[in-house]
């Protein structure tokens, strides 16, 4: 379904972001992930040549638009195009606003919004000398119906909803389709963590009677990215087992 196209998967070390990186391989797109650190970025890259999938891999600042700005030029001469882009980089938060100092809350922004718009910034040039490209987000159920503690993330997945409709209609005279997937609850490695009477209880609350697993949502990016979406931007498509009702 990717064949021929390039794709840059920011946090793609881990949880969605890694499964997204094997979705898009194994539908034959090459594909640069992006992490944190190099040890995390070089484990990511070891792990996939294991399962025969080769990736190549960076670990900018994404807070600096330099230095993405830079990467991503590097990539374009590698591969003379970018065809997507998976803003999938963030954090969560948690615990009553009282206890959230003004740095935690700037963090959360910093990589769940600003990040964001830092990379796509820098990739969108190319996109438009290209004349296509498809530029998808990770939001959140919880951008829609927010949560009851922890305000910073919901905050941040509100922007990126925002920032994913408002991309969509400016760039859409050439041919950059932007969109966002909005996971429910997904089994990914903090879930697995979580005791046992905490996780039953919230699975009675999903119609569809089981947690999302991240392929769930690397298939979402997946039907996004590809021409089977050409005529979809300016959504924010919710993975969530119809929890959000």
């Amino acid at each position: 379904m990717l064949e021929k196209k390039v794709a840059i998967i920011t946090g793609g070390t881990r949880g969605i972001g890694l499964e997204t990186v094997k979705v898009f391989k194994e539908n034959k797109a090459s594909v640069i992930l992006f992490g944190s650190r190099e040890e995390t970025v070089n484990k990511a890259i070891d792990m996939l040549k294991k399962e025969g999938l080769e990736v190549t891999g960076y670990y900018p600042d994404l807070n600096n638009y330099k230095e993405i700005e830079k990467v991503v030029e590097e990539i374009q001469n590698q591969y003379g195009h970018i065809d997507i882009l998976v803003n999938n980089a963030g954090i969560s938060s948690k615990g009553p606003i009282e206890n959230i100092t003004s740095e935690e809350f700037k963090k959360i922004m910093d990589l769940n919004v600003n990040a964001m718009f830092n990379v796509s910034k820098a990739v969108i040039p190319y996109m438009k000398e290209n004349g296509s490209g498809v530029i998808l987000n990770t939001s959140s159920m919880v951008s829609i119906y927010g949560q009851p503690s922890g305000v910073g993330y919901p905050t941040s997945k509100f922007a990126v909803n925002g920032m994913t409709k408002s991309l969509a209609r400016e760039l859409a005279p050439f041919n950059i389709r932007v969109n966002a997937v909005a996971p429910g609850v997904i089994n990914t490695d903090m879930v697995k963590n979580l005791p046992k009477e905490v996780i039953e209880p919230l699975i009675k609350t999903i119609p569809l009677g089981r947690m999302g697993e991240v392929r769930d949502i690397a298939n979402a990016f997946l039907f996004l990215a590809s021409n089977m979406a050409d005529y979809i931007t300016g959504v924010v498509l919710s993975v969530d087992g119809a929890a959000r009702s």
